[in-house]
């Protein structure tokens, strides 16, 4: 796709849109000016030629001067269209006018009309606005249109977007009102890198996804995990000795019964060979921080609100 980015392709539309327009109005010239030559053996008589109807027919005469006119002007319109309005490749037209810079302006024009209305909640703490009735309608609302998209119209997420509604499952960091309102804000990224190399074959790497399915309790072979338990000290930097996480790396717990990317053996052995990314996006180029704020309350609502928020259970897979 980069070929759709150099400098030829500006040159390109620009030329298309100015030869559509000239050859639109040399047609229009050549068309006033065209004339029907007749027939070998025909009266010249200012016709075409054509007879329907045994007696009927039609004229050669040149366009009304009114019409004519009219496609000149729609001519003069399109030149002055482009020279105002982007529509020659890369030129920005005498208006600097583009769609970005309207919806731009559409949304500091909603922010300034909705900014009373937020004002009247920045006041007030996450914990408080997670009971707020008012505050968690309108968080609501703005999780529909920000976060639904990962998370689910009713935030249980599915396979890598974590479930908000959980309260009993972890939160990869330290889980409250700051944590929320940081996260959103500036987003979130979880990496599990590789370890696939670090482990060995394939024989070791079903050994240690054994053992850490034994660490939850799952289904398991329980040969493998036996001899996948020394293996385990290549996770154990981040995961910790016991494999219930590291909060302060995002580390997830893997003791708990909740499997963010998927449950199984099969699923344990792809993550260990080719590691996993995750993003959330940051969302302050999208949301004020007053949003933010009530979202941030919503967010906290769903897994229990204020009276939840100070715990701290173990992280998610």
């Amino acid at each position: 796709m980069s070929d759709f980015i150099n400098g030829f392709w500006p040159w390109y539309v620009a030329a298309i849109s100015l030869v559509s327009i000239l050859a639109c109005a040399l047609l229009l010239w050549i068309a006033g000016k065209a004339t029907v030559n007749a027939h070998p053996g025909q009266a010249h008589d200012n016709t075409t030629g054509h007879v329907w109807d045994q007696d009927l027919r039609e004229l050669n005469n040149p366009l009304p001067r009114w019409w004519m006119w009219l496609f000149i002007l729609t001519v003069i319109f399109a030149l002055g269209y482009l020279a105002i309005f982007p529509g020659l490749g890369s030129y920005q037209g005498l208006s600097k006018w583009s769609t970005q810079g309207e919806h731009q302006s559409d949304v500091e024009r909603m922010r300034t009309e909705l900014a009373p209305l937020y004002a009247e909640f920045s006041a007030k703490s996450v914990d408080a606005l997670a009971s707020d009735p008012r505050a968690l309608a309108i968080g609501e609302r703005q999780f529909m249109n920000t976060c639904a998209q990962c998370h689910g119209s009713d935030a249980r997420g599915s396979k890598s977007y974590p479930n908000l509604t959980n309260g009993n499952a972890a939160w990869l960091g330290q889980r409250g009102a700051d944590h929320i309102v940081q996260t959103v804000t500036n987003g979130r990224t979880g990496v599990m890198p590789p370890m696939g190399v670090a482990v060995g074959n394939d024989a070791a790497i079903a050994e240690l996804a054994n053992y850490v399915l034994s660490l939850s309790g799952s289904p398991h072979n329980e040969i493998k995990a036996f001899g996948g338990k020394k293996y385990f000290s290549a996770c154990a930097a981040c995961h910790g000795v016991d494999g219930k996480g590291n909060k302060a790396l995002g580390a997830p717990n893997l003791t708990d019964d909740y499997w963010l990317h998927g449950w199984g053996e099969a699923a344990i052995v792809n993550v260990i060979k080719n590691g996993k990314t995750n993003v959330m996006p940051a969302q302050a180029p999208k949301l004020t921080a007053d949003q933010i704020h009530v979202v941030a309350a919503y967010v906290l609502s769903l897994s229990g609100g204020a009276t939840v928020a100070a715990a701290q259970p173990a992280a998610s897979k």
